[in-house]
């Protein structure tokens, strides 16, 4: 499968979808940027400007100032596939944060989205 199309998607095309997401779901934007910080270590105003920016997601998890250590804890079925099995470590990336922002939306405790 070639991931090419995905890793050139520019993260600020899908932020507007993951927030939709969640807080049709009655969870807050707030939350889900403690996902993301928590998985990249990207802060609020990293964050803004990546999206402002327009940067892709291979640029998004390559610049990550500190993936978090405890992402490899996050398992699952996401679009078919099972994160801890897929191969190409950037899709893998891309998939552990669609895994949290599904686990959010669907109100799994915080502590238990953020393997603590």
């Amino acid at each position: 499968m070639n991931n090419e199309r995905v890793f050139r998607m520019a993260f600020a095309s899908v932020y507007p979808h993951y927030v939709t997401k969640v807080e049709k779901k009655g969870r807050t934007k707030e939350e889900l940027h403690q996902v993301i910080t928590w998985l990249t270590g990207y802060d609020e105003q990293a964050l803004q400007q990546i999206i402002a920016d327009k940067t892709d997601f291979r640029t998004f998890f390559a610049e990550a100032p500190r993936m978090n250590p405890n992402a490899a804890k996050i398992t699952g079925v996401i679009c078919g596939y099972r994160v801890e099995d897929i191969e190409d470590p950037f899709m893998q990336q891309i998939r552990y944060l669609d895994k949290l922002v599904d686990e959010l939306a669907k109100g799994r405790a915080m502590e238990k989205v953020l393997r603590r």
